[in-house]
């Protein structure tokens, strides 16, 4: 399979928690740490690279959100995330306010 990160990036969005809230039911959601691109991220998933996202998540690098991190977003539902939607997973990053 061919994924183009440039054409990934041009599709990373940003969206508020509230909005993002259904996908992390659905239990879908990627949080991605600051220091990673998503489209970098977005790319290795989507091409099944499984060293690379095991040694992310085995550093913390990528992880599910946490309950600290879940409870901080549910009290700001106006939180403003970049955003990737890999199918089947959506990709998320805080944004630095």
């Amino acid at each position: 399979m061919q994924i183009d990160r440039q054409e990934l990036a041009q599709q990373v969005d940003q969206a508020r928690w509230e909005w993002l809230l259904p996908h992390h039911q659905r239990d879908a959601l990627i949080w991605v740490d600051g220091m990673l691109e998503l489209a970098e991220v977005g790319e290795r998933l989507a091409v099944d690279d499984a060293a690379t996202v095991q040694a992310w998540l085995a550093s913390r690098m990528i992880a599910k959100p946490s309950p600290d991190q879940l409870d901080e977003w549910n009290r700001q539902p106006g939180r403003q995330f970049d955003m990737l939607v890999v199918d089947p997973f959506v990709l998320i990053q805080e944004i630095s306010e």
